[in-house]
């Protein structure tokens, strides 16, 4: 896999700290290449609302949960933030009225570090504010994950990162008086993972569970 070598530089206390990272930036398998071919060539619409992110978000069924509205999928299976920095700007030409951004799952099964992954936030809600500044941002959290059925072992004990990864998107979306979207009140059991009978891998969701996502977002005015 493709590696590249750099310097992130992260703010903390008022220092600028600079760490020499290791990072692997790859995203382009030939899944995403498909989907993006696909995307490519499907009617382009103007105003309208993107659900964005990897496989649970493409599994979701949004046009049928949300008729009547302009609701658009752009899920890939496997994407990480990386992949959504790569095929931004195609998704930003269309001017989106809203995202719902859901994304970070696959950058922490693969080992990437939290700095990393926020730094790619940071990089992703700059790209919206420079090309559609118009469009409303709705930041997601990483779903829990349910290590009792889980079967990925690259995913095995990830569910403190996903936690401490929240808490950091969650000081992204303040900084930049963005709307955060607390999955884990629908989806998380009393121990913080995913709730079982929503699952049948521990990490993606039934079909009816997308049902009591888009509950949610209606009870709490997100849509």
């Amino acid at each position: 896999m493709k590696k590249i070598f750099g310097l992130l530089s992260l703010l903390s206390c008022g220092h600028l700290l600079i760490a020499q990272q290791k990072i692997d930036s790859n995203y382009a398998n030939p899944y995403y290449l498909q989907r993006m071919e696909y995307f490519n060539q499907v009617p382009k619409q103007h105003n309208n609302i993107v659900f964005l992110g990897n496989s649970i978000t493409e599994r979701g069924k949004w046009q049928d949960l949300l008729p009547g509205m302009k609701v658009i999928n752009r899920g890939i299976g496997g994407d990480n933030t990386f992949g959504v920095l790569g095929r931004l700007d195609g998704i930003l030409a269309e001017k989106p009225a809203r995202i719902y951004l859901l994304i970070g799952i696959n950058d922490l099964g693969r080992g990437l570090p939290i700095a990393v992954i926020i730094h790619n936030y940071q990089r992703i809600i700059a790209r919206i504010k420079q090309l559609s500044p118009k469009t409303k941002v709705y930041i997601q959290s990483v779903l829990p994950l349910n290590e009792a059925v889980l079967p990925y072992a690259y995913l095995k004990g990830k569910n403190v990162k996903v936690q401490e990864l929240n808490v950091a998107i969650q000081q992204v979306v303040q900084e930049h008086h963005l709307t955060y979207i607390n999955l884990h009140e629908v989806f998380a059991d009393e121990q913080g993972e995913l709730k079982k009978e929503l699952t049948e891998d521990g990490i993606h969701l039934k079909p009816m569970a997308y049902v009591e996502w888009v509950k949610y977002l209606k009870a709490k005015k997100f849509i």
